[in-house]
């Protein structure tokens, strides 16, 4: 693995020539005559030729986008038909997916969760859209074997929506970009950088997507190489990898924070689309003659070997020899870089899974868009045929990403074998994903072959005192553990026959379950909407001048949507905002909501016409200080609200709520070192909230403390880069800068009007 410090040139696929120093005359030698320029050369890159037949703005840096398809899961789908609904929808303008793929057990919460079921299925009827139900497939598979086309761009709203193995470029953005794309709007950001990936080289046996993913987000996550990037995967090793390997690889791109990805398409894709009955879906993807990258991640496919990444991120990497032969000291590791999140709320430790020099797991499980592919399915079986995971604590279950790929390991023999390995088979869901089905127990490691091990996840309720640790492995490795009844094993040590049996896909399965509209919509419809689905509270625009109160203080290095609203349980309110707040920041920081709703007081008595003080008396001081430097303060030119701040705000999952969740108790505003996605800062924006930045290391300001920012709304309107800020301390304004970021037209406009609702209701 190796990362280029500068720009590449890539000539032909296949050559390298690094920018800077004689990389012209070489470049000029090779071609046999003038070389092109560096800004020529960056449009024969895939990406921008994809983005460019994209754009409507007719400037390629400044890109607005519109895309092909949209999808979207029953966690997001009811708040972004809610969010278009109040601003006016009346048909969705282009095909758009409903799948059922995380509130798919509808067993907490009664029956919330059908109630939002049926309301998707209504509103698919309504406005033209097509409705997956539960436990057909999960939201990614479906996207993969019929929605993906060569060349084309999809927004979906889960954080892993990426098909770019199959020349499609996506994105997974929070709801209210999908709201934009609804309402015929665009999807508005600078031309990304675009970041090669050159394959070179084979997997050895063994060597599954999973390993290949989760080495390079270890050498890239914490230098940032490839973030708000596109990764475009080319190289001669692109060839010597199945359609089902790529798209195993493709997937955990999120896990690198970039933005999208793409990949160079061959024969083997092109049988992709043949067997899912779309040959005309496919098209050939290379990049041109001479295409300059801004950087190159060059990968030796023959060298990776089987990965474990351990408690709690996907960038925890480690090879599992290197595990095996230094266990307590990478043990010892890990619960140190636990102590950073985990703190002193459980008493976290490994080293108890340590049985005569030897880790032992109590759980595994191949899940998902990234485990449960037909492919990785087949070759778990492989190795298990013929092996029992034993009766102690260890389980495996195995999850089909679909209802087409649980019928063929049926038909083919690999579903019998995994059973009578003793492992579970269950439906399509995306439940041991983000906490809400296969639970481990408390202080139990589970391995998995699915997206994220974050802490606060799977299980985890560090206010309870309940940890549950999570390390991510390819189904290979998982199965060759469940072999030896969970004693952590490689792939590579295991001798298996990796029989590869021929995928054939039955597509009377989704023709006689899934209800799609073609396209045409029916007004006639009335929408199904449960008591647990609320419409979003009333926002206001933004005053000219804020008082916020600081009432979270995270300096973790990175921050998590997981930390910032829990995954799991809390699913079945995500129907219901006023309900879902509740649970925001509570395994991280549970005074978060009451301090917010007291501080929320006093905004809901300014709204009303009555007194602030009132309502949150120690407000009464600080505003005196305030007023005595600003006399022309008043309550109607001032607004009353919260902020967090977090080092490193936004890692992982798409879910608008991170954002919205602050914004109902009042939020105003984040204020952190950097933003770790574009989408957690989106979802700021489209929530009327400021995305404040901070420079690292300066904190004038403590958990607690009031804060004023006069000529907000003035300075927003004026494209400021950066504002004057005070701390309020006893009778003293204490100055320092916050600074706002570079934003688009219309994003200011959304923060002037308080939200995307009100944006559009003004529009």
């Amino acid at each position: 693995m190796k990362l280029y410090e500068n720009g590449v040139y890539l000539l032909n696929g296949t050559e390298i020539v690094e920018d800077g120093g004689e990389a012209a005359a070489a470049l000029a030698g090779r071609l046999g005559g003038q070389a092109p320029s560096k800004e020529e050369a960056a449009k024969n890159t895939i990406a921008y030729s994809i983005l460019k037949s994209h754009n409507t703005s007719g400037n390629m840096e400044k890109l607005r986008i519109k895309f092909d398809k949209l999808t979207s899961h029953d966690i997001t789908f009811v708040g972004i038909i809610q969010t278009a609904r109040a601003s006016g929808l009346e048909k969705f303008p282009v095909p758009y997916v409903l799948t059922n793929c995380h509130n798919s057990l509808c067993a907490v919460g009664g029956t919330i969760n059908e109630d939002d079921h049926m309301f998707g299925l209504s509103c698919a009827k309504r406005y033209g859209g097509i409705y997956v139900p539960p436990h057909q497939a999960v939201i990614h598979q479906f996207a993969r074997e019929m929605l993906a086309e060569s060349g084309k761009m999809i927004l979906g709203s889960d954080s892993h929506t990426r098909y770019g193995a199959l020349g499609t470029m996506a994105m997974g953005e929070g709801g209210p970009e999908l709201v934009k794309q609804l309402l015929n709007q665009t999807y508005d950001i600078d031309m990304p950088g675009v970041i090669a990936v050159y394959l070179t080289g084979e997997p050895v046996k063994g060597v599954g997507p999973q390993d290949v993913a989760l080495a390079i987000i270890g050498a890239v996550f914490a230098n940032g190489y490839v973030n708000n990037k596109v990764m475009e995967f080319v190289g001669p090793g692109v060839e010597k990898l199945s359609a089902d390997f790529r798209i195993g690889v493709d997937v955990m791109t999120t896990e690198t924070t970039c933005l999208s990805s793409i990949w160079k398409t061959d024969d083997e894709i092109k049988e992709f689309y043949e067997i899912h009955g779309r040959a005309d879906a496919y098209r050939e993807l290379n990049p041109g003659p001479v295409a300059y990258y801004d950087g190159m991640v060059y990968v030796d496919l023959s060298k990776i070997r089987p990965m474990i990444a351990m408690p709690f991120h996907p960038s925890n990497t480690y090879t599992i020899e290197e595990l095996n032969a230094n266990l307590m000291d990478i043990l010892d590791d890990v619960e140190k870089k636990a102590k950073v999140s985990l703190g002193d709320t459980v008493d976290f430790t490994l080293k108890d899974k340590v049985r005569n020099g030897r880790l032992y797991v109590e759980q595994g499980i191949i899940a998902g868009c990234a485990g449960g592919g037909f492919e990785n399915i087949c070759e778990a079986a492989d190795i298990l045929k013929g092996k029992y995971i034993g009766a102690d604590e260890f389980t495996l279950s195995v999850y089909p990403a679909s209802t087409p790929i649980y019928m063929e390991l049926a038909k083919n023999g690999r579903l019998a074998d995994l059973i009578q390995s003793g492992a579970i088979v269950k439906t399509a869901f995306c439940g041991p994903c983000f906490g809400a089905g296969d639970t481990p127990a408390n202080n139990a490691l589970s391995i998995r072959h699915s997206t994220r091990n974050f802490p606060n996840r799977e299980g985890s309720k560090l206010q309870s005192g309940q940890i549950a640790s999570v390390a991510l492995m390819d189904a290979r490795s998982i199965a060759a553990t469940a072999a030896n009844k969970g004693y952590l094993t490689a792939a590579t040590d295991v001798d298996a026959d990796f029989t590869k049996p021929k995928y054939f896909f039955d597509s009377s399965i989704y023709e006689n379950r899934v209800f799609d509209s073609k396209g045409v919509a029916d007004p006639s419809v009335e929408i199904r909407l449960g008591p647990n689905i609320k419409d979003w509270p009333s926002m206001c625009e933004l005053p000219e001048n804020l008082i916020l109160k600081v009432v979270s203080e995270i300096h973790d290095p990175v921050t998590t949507t997981d930390e910032l609203i829990p995954s799991g349980e809390t699913s079945s309110y995500r129907s219901n905002p006023l309900g879902l707040a509740e649970f925001a920041l509570s395994r991280k920081d549970p005074a978060y909501v009451g301090l917010a709703k007291e501080v929320q007081k006093a905004e809901k008595a300014r709204e009303a016409g009555e007194s602030m003080e009132e309502a949150l008396p120690e407000l009464s001081p600080v505003w005196k200080t305030i007023a005595a430097s600003y006399p022309e303060l008043s309550p109607e030119n001032t607004g009353i609200g919260s902020t967090i701040f977090a080092v490193k705000p936004g890692d992982g999952s798409a879910r608008e709520q991170a954002a919205s969740c602050q914004k109902v108790l009042g939020g105003w505003a984040n204020i952190a070192n950097s933003y770790a996605t574009k989408r957690y800062r989106s979802n700021l924006i489209n929530w009327g909230m400021l995305p404040f930045l901070i420079e690292e290391g300066e904190l004038p300001f403590a958990n607690h403390d009031y804060l004023f920012i006069p000529g907000i709304r003035t300075a927003v309107t004026n494209r400021a880069s950066q504002v004057k800020a005070y701390q309020v301390k006893g009778d003293e304004l204490k100055e320092f800068t916050l600074k706002l970021g570079e934003m688009t037209e219309d994003e200011r406009q959304i923060i002037l009007d308080g939200c995307l609702i009100n944006y559009n209701r003004v529009k």
